[in-house]
């Protein structure tokens, strides 16, 4: 079952965004989110806003990409209104669901719709992700020929009986294949690989990072399954047909994953993301960071041992939601964020699909982040990733000198100012959080 919203305050039928929350001074850079909400199975652990069948006009797999391409109009006329228009996406990404159900022509035309209403920065970053089973070299050529960049496969695991576990249909043998016809097409490529599913050792787990290591992609995120309620998953496990996973053999998991993928030529850039460093980046030994946090984007630590130079791998969407840039979510239950404002659309299809067709914002709800809310962010978001955060003023010493004894943060990197997670930190990161917002 799809997640249910959030509460919040009702949101202007027109969408309209109150100018004294846009910020339109700050000068953050934009970016552009495409839900795509189907899927051909729903896998037993996913808490998504997907749906394996459509339902009507506008609302299914054969006329979805009209409805997204009405949101985009509605964004870039809201947007202008609210004088913080006519920024050029810097990222775009097409998540789901799996978004390459949909025929690669209407990806392509998708993405033409940015390019109309938002504009394209030069050498942004287009990124979809993809189900091994659903796309062939020829759809991964027209995705590359029409302005992709850059491919996110999910693999999960190599391990049959892991991904029978998941409800993962495709075949082990599937996704190096896949890799190479992206390859060949001339994209940068991801996988996505999942740890801690019930049932799966620690051998079995080496087998998967060693299967993604050995197809040589740009990236590879490594994330822990997290079990949610009100999914097929969610259900096994109460009714104890599977067990809970444990979070100190996801701790063996991940240490494991940095230990191999640090040895194969990844570096992690945040907690759950690795991307190779290509020869030019390794320097002469030096610690690699991605730039500086900031909403500028400038460089950030530059003190010794660290060079600030950007991961050419590095997933610039993803750190545009590190970095607090603005962006505007299209599709059902699709959030965005613009300066202290964030909102989400109704999740079901045919209620989105509605809304727009009556030309309202299909937009449900929404807040004003205050101060101290966008603080905690701040800080949760930036202390993942591999630059850390700047030490402000108002964290005790005490505590800087607590978290480097218990081995939390770099003794380095606090000299130099900020905070930057050990491998023992990034298992206990929610911890150095708190600890760092003063709790």
């Amino acid at each position: 079952m799809p997640p249910s919203l959030p509460e919040g305050i009702a949101w202007p039928e027109d969408g309209r965004l109150d100018p004294q929350y846009v910020e339109a001074d700050a000068g953050r850079p934009f970016s552009v989110y495409l839900h795509v909400p189907f899927c051909t199975v729903r896998c037993g652990y996913c808490d998504f806003n997907t749906y394996t069948t459509g339902f009507g006009p506008g609302a299914d797999r054969a006329s979805y990409a009209d409805t997204a391409l009405a949101e985009m109009r509605l964004a870039a006329s809201i947007l202008d209104d609210a004088g913080v228009g006519g920024r050029p996406a810097s990222t775009v990404f097409f998540g789901g669901g799996t978004p390459t159900l949909l025929p690669a022509a209407d990806l392509a035309r998708l993405l033409e719709g940015v390019r109309a209403h938002f504009g394209l920065a030069e050498g942004a970053e287009v990124t979809s992700e993809a189900n091994p089973e659903t796309v062939t070299p020829e759809y991964l050529q027209t995705l590359a020929e029409s302005g992709f960049t850059r491919v996110s496969i999910g693999m999960q695991s190599a391990v049959p009986h892991v991904l029978a576990t998941l409800d993962r249909t495709h075949t082990p043998e599937r996704v190096p294949q896949v890799v190479a016809w992206a390859k060949d097409a001339g994209l940068d490529i991801s996988v996505d690989l999942i740890y801690g599913t019930p049932g799966e050792s620690l051998e079995d787990w080496r087998n998967s990072l060693e299967a993604a290591i050995a197809m040589a992609p740009d990236h590879i995120s490594a994330y822990a399954l997290v079990v949610e309620e009100g999914t097929k998953m969610g259900a096994q496990v109460a009714r104890g047909e599977l067990p809970t996973p444990d979070p100190d053999d996801e701790a063996d998991k991940y240490e494991l994953a940095d230990e191999l993928l640090g040895a194969a030529g990844y570096r992690w850039y945040e907690i759950s993301n690795f991307a190779r460093v290509e020869a030019e980046e390794r320097g002469s030994g030096e610690a690699v960071a991605p730039v500086g946090l900031g909403a500028s984007g400038e460089a950030g630590a530059r003190g010794e041992g660290v060079r600030p130079t950007q991961l050419r791998h590095a997933s610039q969407h993803n750190l545009a939601y590190w970095r607090d840039w603005d962006w505007w979510g299209i599709g059902p239950g699709a959030h965005s964020h613009v300066g202290a404002l964030r909102w989400w659309n109704v999740k079901h299809p045919r209620a989105y699909a509605g809304r727009l067709g009556a030309g309202h914002s299909p937009a449900a709800a929404g807040e004003v982040l205050d101060a101290q809310t966008r603080e905690l962010e701040r800080v949760m978001l930036a202390v993942r990733t591999a630059e850390g955060i700047a030490i402000d003023a108002t964290v005790a010493s005490e505590t800087i000198a607590g978290l480097i004894a218990d081995g939390l943060i770099d003794g380095a990197a606090a000299v130099r100012g900020r905070a930057v997670l050990t491998l023992r930190g990034r298992l206990l990161v929610d911890y150095v959080t708190h600890r760092l917002m003063g709790n």
